[in-house]
């Protein structure tokens, strides 16, 4: 089964939301970004979700200070989206398991994974010079497929939407589908008929295999 993780999430009602909907993940962005929230709020949110919702917190830079955000967070996951080094990941992977994002420009992208042999998975987003994430925009899915030959678990992000999901489940059969502005009625607001949706066409194209 493909899991859905919601980035992006801003508030309690939203997160709420999106577990009701069947979200397996939930994603709290620690960087500059439309969707930026501070430990205070992420705490917040993250106390009032329910048990086997698994909590990620999106940072960019090598911060060590990060771990106290993820202890006072309760944060599960730490997804680096920046170019933080090796050796940074494998400091703070003792207490929590570490997610490495690449962005896709073309298949040359993929040599970055052999950069990363620590990261328990990889997330593939599409490139853009203008932002680390959140673009809205899709990448050759063909490129994740082949991703998927580095042997660890493949999330897949980048412009997925209600619309497109299933045809990307089909095609690159991943771990699991990140998705945020695609499931947003403005940015760090979520729709709910959105992640109703997306999540529902997830089901169903698991359902294919």
């Amino acid at each position: 089964m493909t899991r859905v993780k919601i980035c992006g999430i801003t508030n309690v009602e939203d997160a709420l939301a999106a577990v009701e909907c069947g979200a397996d993940a939930i994603g709290f962005i620690f960087a500059s970004s439309p969707r930026r929230v501070d430990a205070c709020a992420a705490k917040r949110i993250s106390d009032k979700l329910p048990p086997f919702i698994t909590r990620v917190g999106v940072f960019t830079d090598a911060n060590p200070g990060l771990l106290q955000v993820a202890e006072v967070c309760g944060l599960d996951v730490i997804q680096l989206h920046g170019e933080q080094s090796e050796d940074f990941a494998k400091s703070i992977q003792a207490s929590r398991r570490i997610i490495r994002v690449v962005r896709v420009k073309d298949k040359k992208s993929l040599t970055q994974l052999k950069g990363y042999p620590s990261a328990d998975a990889y997330l593939l987003d599409t490139y853009s010079k203008d932002a680390r994430g959140g673009t809205g925009k899709t990448f050759d899915w063909e490129i994740a497929v082949k991703a998927k030959e580095f042997g660890k678990p493949l999330i897949l992000s980048g412009g997925l939407n209600p619309e497109n999901v299933a045809e990307a489940v089909k095609l690159v059969r991943p771990y699991a589908v990140d998705v945020s502005s695609g499931v947003e009625s403005s940015p760090g607001k979520k729709d709910l008929i959105k992640m109703k949706e997306l999540i529902e066409n997830v089901r169903k194209a698991d359902s294919t295999a």
